[in-house]
């Protein structure tokens, strides 16, 4: 069964050719495509997409209202936003907003590929440079030195490990051979990570990790 993809863009040249790439896959298929914020929101109604591929700045209405809106729908799509810069100051509200990851508009095409497959998976996916850039988010809006939560410390030391490869934007199969163990170990890992800590998904899992001093501005991996 393909994964159902909307990609919005105000850039023609962006959305004819992430669709033109999508649509070379045959797991993958482009069921729509919208130019602004409002007109997202309404495909989305249209095409129920598994996945959407949201521009950050958009004119009408932007990514990020345009996510919030989306995801407050029923039974609601994974969102990736799209962002031309790793140092963009959208990050944090559009995870706020419900995003469930970022990618560089530079992104090569298996990236981009893997990006949507994992997604549509149910997990979140941070790009490296992107989470980089949400520790420092944090580190400016949370400038008190952070203290550890007592949660934490119902972790393992390999779960330990895995939430901070976490943190530093790795895929579960990027996590399993850095870590030289099974795919679904890794899973197993991170289901229990979030259920120990009471998370909604990875993109909260950074978050958690930023906050409990695990993982430190400028420690980006």
């Amino acid at each position: 069964m393909s994964v159902r993809v909307v990609v919005a863009d105000d850039q023609e040249v962006v959305r004819a050719g992430f669709g033109a790439l999508l649509g070379t896959q045959p797991d993958l298929e482009v069921v729509a495509s919208a130019a602004d914020g409002s007109a997202a929101v309404r495909v989305c109604r249209d095409h129920r997409p598994d996945v959407v591929l949201m521009d950050v700045r958009m004119p009408v209405m932007d990514g990020i209202e345009a996510t919030r809106r989306v995801t407050a729908e029923p039974d609601p799509p994974r969102v990736l936003m799209l962002t031309t810069f790793d140092l963009d100051e959208h990050v944090y509200d559009a995870l706020v907003a419900g995003a469930s990851g970022f990618l560089l508009k530079d992104v090569t095409a298996e990236r981009l590929f893997d990006a949507v497959r994992v997604v549509a998976a149910g997990e979140a996916l941070l790009a490296p440079a992107v989470t980089r850039r949400l520790i420092g988010e944090f580190a400016r809006l949370r400038p008190r030195p952070p203290s550890p939560g007592p949660a934490l410390g119902e972790l393992t030391p390999r779960e330990t490990e895995v939430l901070r490869l976490v943190a530093a934007g790795l895929s579960n199969a990027e996590i399993a051979g850095r870590l030289v163990v099974g795919e679904e170990t890794v899973k197993t890992h991170v289901s229990r990570i979030l259920r120990k800590l009471g998370l909604r998904d990875r993109v909260q899992a950074v978050v958690a990790a930023y906050e409990s001093g695990l993982v430190l501005p400028r420690a980006g991996r």
